[in-house]
């Protein structure tokens, strides 16, 4: 009879799970409380080579303007025609807001019609097309691989909406013979409009026209500012101007040229202007007194 000490028994006992079943991986080690993060350090280091990873430096988080048409972008690398239980490999786009499944593959798997699946053969680019974007879909999408557990890549996409103001409306009074200045600003915009155009009256305006006089100042940067420059002023130049970018809302002011005579609620840059004849009576009256 063959006697078997415990620690002998044991030893065994673990030799035949490992080759029955292989080491366990680190992950597997782990919470699951923490299993997402360390998929997420594993995946997006180039120098595993032997499956899937993520080229996080064409996967980029997105600021989209409100309405126009955006592109997310995951790019995986090494999949190859990797299977999983004999599987192919997936890569699919979820909406974390809702958790809700947008893409699988080249297919589609949403009603919302806004978004499309994007993925040329042979390509490591798969993306994730939104149509319109709107302020609520500001948020973070998730790249997921197929993989057990699967591979993660979360890109944050901002949809801004570009704001316009014009400095010192909604209403304008100027003396006829003087300068008129109308500063236009655009906020907020994830780069300067392409350009600025100017109407009055529902006209664009022509800086070549017979009137004369008239020019434009543009300055673009993360704040665009444009200067609209009427020389000479007439009554004939009163009315609406709107400042009228391509990526924001129009925006419009009312101008009075005045001829002399002032309204006797005038509002001039947001304080009230009084005319100089009752600034004169007033000086004499406190002379007087």
């Amino acid at each position: 009879m063959c006697v078997i000490g415990n620690g002998t028994w044991m030893l065994g006992v673990f030799a035949l799970a490992v080759i029955s079943y292989g080491i366990p991986s680190y992950g597997a080690l782990h919470s699951s409380k923490n299993s997402e993060f360390s998929n997420q350090i594993a995946v997006d280091d180039p120098s595993s080579k032997s499956g899937p990873y993520f080229d996080v430096s064409a996967s980029k988080n997105v600021t989209a303007l409100l309405g126009k048409t955006t592109y997310l972008n995951c790019r995986v690398k090494n999949l190859g025609n990797k299977t999983q239980l004999n599987v192919p490999l997936q890569v699919s786009w979820v909406r974390h807001r809702d958790i809700h499944l947008l893409t699988i593959g080249r297919y589609t798997y949403t009603s919302d019609q806004r978004f499309r699946a994007i993925h040329n053969v042979h390509s490591d680019d798969w993306t994730l097309q939104i149509k319109f974007p709107q302020l609520r879909d500001t948020g973070i999408y998730e790249c997921q691989v197929s993989t057990t557990p699967h591979m993660s890549h979360f890109v944050h996409l901002t949809v801004v909406e570009p704001t316009t103001e014009i400095v010192g409306g909604p209403d304008l009074y100027i003396d006829q013979g003087s300068t008129l200045n109308l500063t236009c600003i655009v906020l907020n915009g994830p780069e300067p409009p392409a350009y600025i155009f100017w109407n009055h009256n529902d006209a664009i305006i022509s800086y070549d026209s017979y009137r004369g006089g008239v020019s434009v100042i543009t300055v673009k940067g993360e704040i665009t500012t444009s200067f609209l420059l009427v020389q000479n002023a007439m009554p004939s130049d009163s009315g609406e101007y709107t400042c009228n970018p391509s990526n924001a809302q129009a925006k419009s002011v009312t101008v009075h040229v005045l001829n002399g005579e002032y309204p006797a609620a005038m509002q001039h840059g947001g304080q009230a202007k009084q005319p100089r004849f009752y600034s004169l009576l007033l000086c004499l009256c406190l002379l007087l007194y």
